[in-house]
């Protein structure tokens, strides 16, 4: 007897928490710790006076991308369960209320009245909160905001790929450091942006373009900053 082959799909949605906050502290950890070292140097600041910025700037922004992602993330949860307990509320009390509302909806996309009715009164039987999460609020129980995920992904990210101007600036030639952090720099964020944008589905070039343009404008603001300081003393 031959089996039903089972199909399976994969959709980059599911991706979308982990992924933002990965990118969002990868590509920042590049673009500030090089922008602040490049600043820097651009001041004539001695070889270890780089080094120390560097490495503080590696400590501080771990931390801020955490309490950031963490303070943000949990702001949307609050609001999703918020959403949750008031629906909860709102079926105890009102549930022929509920019902019909739930049938509105699936009249509005497309189903005739009696599907519609027969449709909803099904899904309230089987699982009568998740089909109004699902159904007229978008949330979804596997989907809510995790905080101490993103901030844990935000940060450890952060760290690891604020490393890449600091190892460039290492293996920098003497009296080249400016020029060699510059370039390692934004051709790692063009990488990274490359890797988003192929990961979400959306067009590398275009992510690539992006992240490097940003982070070249943010390297010549602060090599601008560091030159003046520097020649003014």
């Amino acid at each position: 007897m031959r089996r039903r082959r089972v199909h399976r799909e994969t959709h980059r949605s599911v991706r979308a928490g982990w992924l933002r906050a990965a990118v969002l502290g990868s590509s920042d950890a590049i673009v500030s710790t090089s922008s602040l070292m490049i600043g820097v140097t651009a001041a004539h600041a001695a070889h270890g006076q780089i080094l120390l910025s560097g490495i503080a700037a590696v400590a501080a922004g771990a931390l801020s991308m955490a309490a950031g992602e963490y303070v943000s993330v949990s702001s949307q949860l609050d609001a999703e369960q918020a959403d949750i307990e008031k629906e909860k509320r709102e079926l105890a009390t009102e549930p022929d209320d509920e019902l019909r509302e739930l049938q509105q909806i699936y009249e509005k996309r497309g189903l005739s009245a009696a599907l519609a009715q027969q449709v909803a009164e099904q899904l309230t039987q089987a699982d009568r909160l998740g089909a109004h999460l699902r159904d007229e609020l978008g949330i979804d129980h596997e989907m809510l905001a995790r905080p101490f995920q993103a901030a844990f992904v935000s940060a450890v990210s952060f760290a690891a790929f604020a490393l890449i101007p600091l190892l460039a600036f290492l293996g920098a030639p003497e009296h080249h450091q400016l020029p060699y952090l510059s370039a390692v720099s934004l051709l790692s964020l063009g990488v990274l942006g490359a890797l988003g944008g192929f990961l979400g589905g959306a067009p590398v070039a275009k992510a690539a373009l992006r992240v490097v343009l940003g982070g070249t404008l943010a390297m010549a603001v602060t090599a601008g900053i560091g030159h003046w300081f520097g020649a003014n003393g």
